[in-house]
């Protein structure tokens, strides 16, 4: 079967569609054959308007390659403007099939120090976001029978990372969204996964490189190539992964990953029941072996991109 022939006559819609990821994915769909709409609110990275047009320059080149797309600006903080992106879906192409939940914005900045501002607009984009856009289109992959989720977490919710507990705690929420959607969709026959994409981009270049330590960092996430996330999405979407839900992935170059997800490790037990001073004696030292370092997702990929 031909690539091309993977997504004949589906249609998708994917949000923060102008820029790196999300740029890679809307053309990876359309050389399969998807009709793509796509999203993209030319906001900066702190999700300020910015006046650009990135949704307009990818569905050029869309066209370019003998694909069909159109734009939309909308944000998907917004319930009525995620709606909206849907309707347009079904209004252009006559239906929906795939939803990928990429729209991102950064506002870092040390727990202690974090505004309710900070904390609710990265909610808002990333969390919200991804429920207002799978929720719009929730109801035409009920009708049909059929749809896909795909949705953009992270490794800093999934591991940890510093300065980012807004982000962190979307990106973790997006992975519990992702589970929900496919435990209440699944008897739709509409499936829902998450993935974490390694990848230099506009977000990624924000990351401070000033210490030895942090330029290292940097100048190895360079490596990072946003485009190769995209064959892993177009693979998920299409119905030879039929089977596929529920999971967590990361994209990393040409590597794939399957993450865990939460299950217990370790079990203390007292017939008599606990008391404080009893869980202080028995319990935590019986639990403590299976305890978690602070890791940061650095401390877990500690190898070169392959």
């Amino acid at each position: 079967m031909s690539d091309r022939r993977l997504l004949e006559g589906r249609v998708a819609l994917v949000t923060g569609g102008g820029r790196g990821v999300g740029r890679g994915i809307c053309l990876a769909l359309a050389e399969a054959g998807a009709k793509v709409v796509v999203n993209d609110l030319g906001a900066t990275l702190d999700g300020q308007a910015s006046g650009e047009q990135p949704g307009d320059e990818v569905v050029a080149a869309i066209r370019a390659i003998g694909g069909e797309a159109v734009a939309d600006g909308g944000s998907v903080a917004e319930w009525n403007a995620a709606h909206r992106m849907v309707t347009t879906a079904v209004e252009t192409f006559g239906r929906i099939d795939i939803v990928v939940n990429n729209a991102g914005i950064l506002r870092d900045v040390m727990f202690h120090r974090m505004s309710e501002a900070e904390f609710d607009a990265v909610i808002a984009v990333h969390l919200k976001g991804s429920f207002n856009v799978s929720r719009a289109a929730a109801p035409h992959f009920k009708a049909q029978g059929s749809g896909v989720y795909v949705h953009m977490s992270s490794t800093s919710g999934l591991i940890g990372n510093f300065g980012q507990a807004n982000y962190s705690a979307a990106k973790l929420g997006i992975m519990a969204l992702s589970k929900s959607i496919a435990l209440d969709m699944q008897k739709f026959g509409v499936r829902s996964n998450a993935v974490a994409p390694f990848a230099w981009t506009r977000m990624i270049d924000s990351i401070p490189a000033e210490t030895p330590e942090q330029k290292k960092r940097v100048d190895g996430l360079k490596k990072l190539v946003p485009a190769k996330v995209a064959p892993f999405v177009v693979a998920l979407c299409a119905d030879a992964a039929k089977d596929v839900s529920g999971q967590v992935f990361g994209v990393r170059n040409n590597e794939i990953y399957l993450f865990s997800q939460p299950r217990p490790v370790r079990n203390a037990h007292c017939g008599d029941g606990w008391t404080p001073e009893g869980i202080l004696a028995s319990a935590l030292p019986m639990l403590r072996p299976g305890f978690y370092a602070l890791d940061r997702s650095s401390d877990v990929f500690t190898w070169d991109p392959m």
